[in-house]
Protein backbone atom coordinates (compact mmCIF):
# COMPACT_ATOMS: atom_id res chain seq x y z
CA UNK A 1 0.00 0.00 0.00
CA UNK A 2 2.43 2.52 1.16
CA UNK A 3 4.29 1.86 -2.34
CA UNK A 4 1.44 2.21 -4.50
CA UNK A 5 0.96 5.80 -2.31
CA UNK A 6 4.71 6.43 -2.83
CA UNK A 7 3.90 6.18 -6.77
CA UNK A 8 1.18 7.87 -7.08
CA UNK A 9 2.42 11.03 -4.71
CA UNK A 10 5.91 10.86 -6.82
CA UNK A 11 3.95 10.87 -10.23
CA UNK A 12 2.47 14.18 -8.72
CA UNK A 13 5.50 15.98 -7.95
CA UNK A 14 7.63 15.11 -10.56
CA UNK A 15 4.62 16.19 -12.78
CA UNK A 16 2.81 18.84 -10.72
CA UNK A 17 5.25 20.23 -8.06
CA UNK A 18 4.51 23.70 -9.00
CA UNK A 19 1.49 24.21 -9.67
CA UNK A 20 0.07 21.98 -6.73
CA UNK A 21 2.15 23.23 -4.64
CA UNK A 22 -0.18 22.05 -1.55
CA UNK A 23 0.48 18.18 -3.11
CA UNK A 24 4.31 19.15 -2.96
CA UNK A 25 4.25 19.99 0.69
CA UNK A 26 1.81 16.71 1.03
CA UNK A 27 4.20 14.35 -0.21
CA UNK A 28 7.07 15.20 1.57
CA UNK A 29 5.39 15.75 4.56
CA UNK A 30 4.65 11.86 3.85
CA UNK A 31 7.87 11.02 3.36
CA UNK A 32 9.01 13.08 6.32
CA UNK A 33 6.71 10.63 8.20
CA UNK A 34 7.62 7.56 7.16
CA UNK A 35 11.51 8.50 7.48
CA UNK A 36 10.63 9.28 11.01
CA UNK A 37 8.72 6.14 12.04
CA UNK A 38 10.63 3.57 10.48
CA UNK A 39 14.52 5.49 11.11
CA UNK A 40 13.66 7.50 14.28
CA UNK A 41 10.83 5.37 15.89
CA UNK A 42 12.23 1.89 14.61
CA UNK A 43 9.08 1.21 14.00
CA UNK A 44 8.46 -2.16 12.13
CA UNK A 45 4.85 -2.00 11.41
CA UNK A 46 3.95 -0.84 8.35
CA UNK A 47 0.55 0.20 9.32
CA UNK A 48 2.20 2.55 12.12
CA UNK A 49 4.30 3.94 9.11
CA UNK A 50 1.59 4.51 6.79
CA UNK A 51 -0.93 6.16 9.53
CA UNK A 52 2.35 8.37 10.81
CA UNK A 53 2.70 9.14 6.90
CA UNK A 54 -0.49 10.13 6.32
CA UNK A 55 -0.94 12.35 9.28
CA UNK A 56 2.37 14.16 8.07
CA UNK A 57 1.04 14.66 4.50
CA UNK A 58 -2.08 16.19 5.37
CA UNK A 59 -0.76 18.71 8.48
CA UNK A 60 1.55 19.75 5.53
CA UNK A 61 -1.49 20.18 2.95
CA UNK A 62 -2.77 22.09 5.40
CA UNK A 63 0.28 24.44 6.32
CA UNK A 64 0.68 24.88 2.60
CA UNK A 65 -3.04 25.94 1.98
CA UNK A 66 -3.05 28.73 4.91
CA UNK A 67 0.93 30.27 5.48
CA UNK A 68 2.18 29.42 1.43
CA UNK A 69 5.33 31.91 2.18
CA UNK A 70 6.32 29.94 4.96
CA UNK A 71 5.67 26.42 4.37
CA UNK A 72 7.20 27.13 0.65
CA UNK A 73 10.79 27.39 3.47
CA UNK A 74 9.63 24.28 5.37
CA UNK A 75 9.02 21.90 2.28
CA UNK A 76 12.04 23.38 0.81
CA UNK A 77 14.16 22.47 4.80
CA UNK A 78 11.67 18.83 4.75
CA UNK A 79 12.58 17.99 0.71
CA UNK A 80 16.45 18.94 0.81
CA UNK A 81 16.64 16.61 4.02
CA UNK A 82 14.91 13.69 2.29
CA UNK A 83 17.17 14.00 -0.96
CA UNK A 84 20.52 14.43 1.20
CA UNK A 85 19.59 11.38 2.81
CA UNK A 86 18.70 9.47 0.05
CA UNK A 87 21.58 10.64 -2.16
CA UNK A 88 23.99 9.08 0.57
CA UNK A 89 21.73 6.14 0.52
CA UNK A 90 22.31 5.77 -3.39
CA UNK A 91 25.74 6.32 -2.99
CA UNK A 92 25.79 3.26 -0.58
CA UNK A 93 27.12 5.58 2.29
CA UNK A 94 25.57 5.44 5.82
CA UNK A 95 25.86 8.31 8.07
CA UNK A 96 24.66 5.71 10.94
CA UNK A 97 23.63 7.58 14.38
CA UNK A 98 23.61 10.84 12.81
CA UNK A 99 21.56 10.49 9.85
CA UNK A 100 19.59 13.16 11.84
CA UNK A 101 22.13 15.62 11.19
CA UNK A 102 22.45 14.66 7.52
CA UNK A 103 18.48 15.35 7.24
CA UNK A 104 19.35 18.72 9.23
CA UNK A 105 22.23 20.10 6.97
CA UNK A 106 20.16 19.08 3.47
CA UNK A 107 17.03 20.80 4.89
CA UNK A 108 19.44 24.19 5.61
CA UNK A 109 19.84 23.94 2.12
CA UNK A 110 16.73 22.99 0.78
CA UNK A 111 14.94 25.86 2.88
CA UNK A 112 17.54 28.35 1.53
CA UNK A 113 17.23 27.34 -2.13
CA UNK A 114 13.40 27.42 -2.29
CA UNK A 115 13.74 30.92 -0.12
CA UNK A 116 16.05 32.63 -2.66
CA UNK A 117 14.74 31.03 -5.85
CA UNK A 118 10.84 30.29 -5.45
CA UNK A 119 9.71 29.38 -8.91
CA UNK A 120 12.75 27.88 -9.50
CA UNK A 121 12.65 25.78 -6.54
CA UNK A 122 8.61 24.75 -6.80
CA UNK A 123 9.86 23.04 -10.19
CA UNK A 124 13.48 21.36 -9.21
CA UNK A 125 12.75 20.55 -5.58
CA UNK A 126 9.05 18.62 -6.23
CA UNK A 127 10.75 16.93 -9.61
CA UNK A 128 13.73 15.68 -7.59
CA UNK A 129 11.71 14.29 -4.81
CA UNK A 130 9.34 12.34 -7.30
CA UNK A 131 12.03 11.23 -9.43
CA UNK A 132 13.75 9.40 -5.74
CA UNK A 133 10.17 8.67 -4.22
CA UNK A 134 9.25 6.80 -7.40
CA UNK A 135 12.87 5.03 -8.29
CA UNK A 136 13.15 4.26 -4.34
CA UNK A 137 9.69 2.55 -4.29
CA UNK A 138 10.20 0.31 -6.97
CA UNK A 139 14.02 -0.02 -8.07
CA UNK A 140 16.80 -1.58 -6.37
CA UNK A 141 19.90 -1.91 -8.02
CA UNK A 142 22.32 1.38 -7.97
CA UNK A 143 23.32 1.79 -11.83
CA UNK A 144 19.28 1.57 -12.08
CA UNK A 145 18.34 3.81 -10.18
CA UNK A 146 20.66 6.55 -10.76
CA UNK A 147 19.83 6.64 -14.53
CA UNK A 148 15.47 6.19 -13.35
CA UNK A 149 16.48 9.37 -11.29
CA UNK A 150 18.38 11.11 -13.61
CA UNK A 151 15.73 10.60 -16.47
CA UNK A 152 13.19 11.27 -14.29
CA UNK A 153 13.76 14.44 -12.87
CA UNK A 154 14.85 15.56 -16.81
CA UNK A 155 10.87 14.54 -17.61
CA UNK A 156 9.86 16.21 -14.42
CA UNK A 157 11.36 19.41 -14.75
CA UNK A 158 10.77 19.53 -18.67
CA UNK A 159 6.75 19.05 -18.01
CA UNK A 160 6.56 21.73 -15.22
CA UNK A 161 8.82 24.42 -16.93
CA UNK A 162 6.51 23.81 -20.29
CA UNK A 163 3.52 24.29 -17.90
CA UNK A 164 5.01 27.51 -15.94
CA UNK A 165 5.70 29.29 -19.56
CA UNK A 166 1.92 28.46 -21.16
CA UNK A 167 0.87 29.81 -17.88
CA UNK A 168 3.26 33.18 -18.12
CA UNK A 169 1.90 33.40 -22.39
CA UNK A 170 -1.90 32.54 -21.14
CA UNK A 171 -1.37 35.54 -18.20
CA UNK A 172 -3.02 39.04 -19.04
Amino acid sequence: MITLVRLVAGTGLLTLGRKLFWLFVAAIGFETGAFIATRMLHSGSELLVLVIAIVAGILGALLALLVENLVVSAAGFLAGGYLLVNVLELLRINPGHVDWLVYLIGGIIGATAAFIVLDWALIILPSLSGAFIITTAVLHGFQLEVVAIVVLFVVGVAIQVGIWQAEQRNAP
